[in-house]
Order: structure tokens, then C-alpha cells, then sequence
């Protein structure tokens, strides 16, 4: 059996008055995340580490910022896509762990659901998917709330 990890970083400016999705979830906030999709950065997160363990590149070699078919697309349409084009070099998810960073608002009540779009999303048990937040400790740009943080690793296997 062939196994490979990847891992996933990305990173989002919030706005006032703007929506906050994460894994699949809006959240009730003041600010929120700023892109050309829905900004997800969980499942941006996610994506990179899916793409990258299959050797297949990036987020943004896949769906570039500069192609209006993403504008404003929902995350869990790119994510469903990742999978598809892992599935297509014969790759599937074993597990996922994804790490948040920001101060406000608070995760904690979010991560089931958020688990079970990405679960519903990838076609795996949301056994296999590990999301925790932390904070900044109010230092830099995200204690500022100027914007969030997501950190996402994976593990893949040959089918």
C-alpha cells in the first residue's frame, strides 16, 4: 500500500459586514473572510494539503483567483473537485487534521457540522477528520482581527 501526507496553509483578510464561512459553515460574525471564492480557509487549507501530498500542485494552479467561474463559488464545490482530481490518479483520503487561528468567533460550537460537510464532501467518516482552533493571544494581524489562519494535514492512499 502506497501512503503520502500533504499539508495546507492558507490565509484570508476579513472585512466588516462581510460573510464568514468556514468548513462549509457561516458563522454569526461582524467580519468575515475576504477572496474570490467564499474565502473558506479551512477548505482552502484542506484543498492544498490534498493537492499537494498527490503531487498535483495547488489551490490556485487549479482554481486561479483571475477565472470568474470561481467568483464567489462555495469551497465545498472546490473541495468536491480536489477529490475528483485525486480520484482520478487513483488517490483517496484517509484522514484529515486542520488547525484555525483567530480570535473571534468561537469554533468550539461549529466543528461538527463543519465535519460532517467536509465528511459529506470527500466521501469519509467524520472519524477522519480532526478540526481545532486557537487564538493569536491578540498579537499580530489575526489578535487584531484583521484576519484568519488555517493549517490543514492530510493522508492519502493509492486505491
Amino acid at each position: 500500500m502506497k501512503i503520502r501526507v500533504g499539508f495546507g496553509f492558507d490565509v484570508h483578510q476579513l472585512k466588516d459586514k462581510h460573510p464568514f464561512v468556514v468548513g462549509g459553515v457561516t458563522l454569526d460574525h461582524h467580519k468575515g473572510a475576504f477572496g474570490h471564492s467564499d474565502a473558506d480557509v479551512l477548505l482552502h487549507a484542506i484543498c492544498d494539503a490534498l493537492l499537494g501530498a498527490a503531487n498535483l500542485r495547488d489551490i490556485g494552479f487549479h482554481f486561479k483567483n483571475t477565472d470568474d467561474r470561481w467568483k464567489g463559488i462555495s469551497s465545498m464545490i472546490l473541495l468536491k473537485e480536489t477529490v475528483k482530481l485525486l480520484a482520478e490518479k487513483n488517490w483517496q483520503v484517509g484522514n484529515i487534521d486542520a488547525m484555525l487561528c483567530l480570535e473571534a468567533p468561537k469554533i468550539n460550537p461549529h466543528i461538527s457540522a463543519m465535519q460532517e460537510n467536509i465528511a459529506n464532501a470527500i466521501g469519509i467518516s467524520t472519524e477522519d477528520i480532526s478540526i481545532k482552533a486557537t487564538t493569536n493571544e491578540t498579537m499580530g494581524f489575526i489578535g487584531r482581527e484583521e484576519g484568519v489562519v488555517a493549517y490543514a494535514v492530510c493522508l492519502i492512499e493509492k486505491t
